[in-house]
Order: structure tokens, then sequence, then C-alpha cells
């Protein structure tokens, strides 16, 4: 890329990539196979990588995922001890079965970092695809928590609704998330003509909406626990022209597992040098009534 970067309000989301692997095998992940080698990893590298993105963007967003970041709690506890107040941290996990960590440890972890955690988005799906950890452990959790569901196939009115009882009874918000290499800049907006969003309207009544170049977002219902739907292009950057200028907007940058940081999903190599000049606009640029675009 040759222009020059823009990006959010704050700085564009760092996503770290822990440098371990989660033993799991989701058929939407499309990290698995980043891992199947492990030469070059380095929490090190990491570790100097956030530290730089941190100095250029001191508000921006940090997202631990994987692989699976609760695998190795000393390595993550390396990782989230470098990043200061300021920045918002969250981790994706499966909250799994582990043979390295028990439960009870796990727990102790995310309590005594809930100063530091802003949420743990723990995946839970339809179809059973990990051995996952009770839904027990929610209530001793001192952090807040949301459900992220991807609905990688077909689903029915029926199991939604059983999905979310199951998780509403003990006060968890739900994000469903689409199938995102299905969506395209055609159908990122297009809620009519999407069954997820119609399925969820006949549960609750769609009550707002946002988004920005990339991704949206829909919330439904106005009581209980939020259930949230998600929808987001397999990419993050985009070239837009601003007061005659071309800029390269970033959305996520990528810290992989060897330490080398990317300004896409794509693997591009981000300009560190450039980014230092960052030029930065809203995030939320589209605020929209649903059925209506």
């Amino acid at each position: 890329m040759s222009n020059p970067y823009m990006t959010r309000q704050g700085g564009a989301t760092v996503t770290v990539f822990v440098p371990y692997d989660c033993g799991n095998h989701c058929p939407f992940c499309i990290n698995k196979q980043e891992y199947e080698n492990t030469e070059g990893f380095s929490a090190e590298k990491i570790c100097r990588s956030i530290r730089t993105l941190d100095a250029i963007t001191p508000e921006c967003d940090f997202v631990f995922t994987g692989g699976e970041p609760l695998a190795d709690l000393p390595s993550l506890q390396k990782m989230l001890d470098l990043i200061p107040a300021g920045h918002r941290i969250f981790i994706n996990t499966t909250l799994p079965v582990m043979k390295r960590h028990s439960a009870d440890e796990v727990v102790d972890f995310l309590n005594a970092n809930s100063g530091k955690i802003s949420c743990v988005n723990v995946s839970r799906h339809l179809k059973k695809y990990v051995v996952e950890g009770s839904d027990d452990l929610f209530a001793r959790l001192r952090v807040p928590v949301r459900i992220n569901c991807v609905l990688f196939d077909q689903y029915d009115e029926a199991q939604l609704r059983g999905f979310i009882a199951r998780f509403h009874s003990i006060g968890l918000p739900i994000q469903f998330r689409s199938d995102y290499t299905q969506t395209t800049p055609e159908n990122l907006y297009d809620d009519a003509g999407d069954p997820i969003f119609k399925m969820l309207g006949a549960i609750a009544p769609c009550t707002a909406a946002s988004g920005c170049r990339i991704r949206c977002n829909y919330s439904f219902g106005d009581k209980g626990p939020e259930i949230s739907y998600h929808k987001t292009l397999p990419y993050s950057t985009m070239t837009v022209n601003k007061n005659g200028v071309d800029y390269d907007v970033l959305y996520d940058i990528i810290v992989k597992q060897n330490g080398d940081i990317h300004s896409d999903w794509t693997g591009d190599a981000l300009d560190v040098e450039k980014y230092r000049e960052v030029v930065y606009e809203p995030y939320d640029l589209h605020d929209f009534e649903p059925g209506r675009r």
C-alpha cells in the first residue's frame, strides 16, 4: 500500500494471535492452518509489537485470539501486563476444558485480571465443536462476559430461541455472528434479504442499528440481556478518497504468532513508520434504520 493511513478514532483494533495452539477444530476457523507449524512463534516478539502499537495509538483496543488464549495462562499474563490503562482488552475464547489448566485456575486468572479485561467473548454454538466448560463457570467470573455464536450452518427459529433461553437464563448477552466468508459489500447492509435478521426479528424487535465501512451491528429486544447480530466483511482495509487524498483506511491491525504486524487479515505488512502519521476519523459512519437501505 502506498497511500497514507487513516483509522478509527483511538486507533485500529489490534488483534493478537497468541503463539500457542488451541487443540480445537472448529469448521469456520480460518486460523487453524497457521497453527500446524509453530516454528518461529515468539511471545517475546509479540510483546515487542504490543509495545510499538501502544506507543503509536495509546487508546486502541487489543483483542487476544488464536489459537486459545487461555491455553497458556503465564504467557497470556506477560502480554496483558504490557498493556497500560487507556486500552480496552478483549479475550476471544472457547472457555474450554483443558489439560494444562483446571477450570479453577482459569476462573482465578480471569478474576485476577478483571481490572484490565473489558470483556471475555466466549464462543458457544448451536453445534458443539469443542469440549465446553460448564455453564456454571459463568457465575464465578467477575469480568464482563458475552456469548459469541457464529451461525456457520443453517438453523431454524426454534433452535435460536432455545440458544437464547439457555444464556439469558444466566444473564449473559449474546452476539450472533454471520459467516463472514459469505459477506460482500453488496449484502453487508441488506437486512431485508438476510434470513438470520428475519429470524431474530421474529423473536424480538430490532431496536438499534449502526455500522462502519466494513461491518454493521443490529440490536434486538428491549428487555433482558442484549441480543445482537454482527456482520463484517472478510477484510478490514478500504481505500477511500477524502478531501482529494486517497487513504488506506485501517480497521484491524494483526499481530501474528511470530510478532509480525499486518495491516489486515489478508497478510499485508503494516508500514509501521507510516502508521505513526495516521489520520483519524469517526468509527460509526452509518446510523440507519433497518429496512430503509
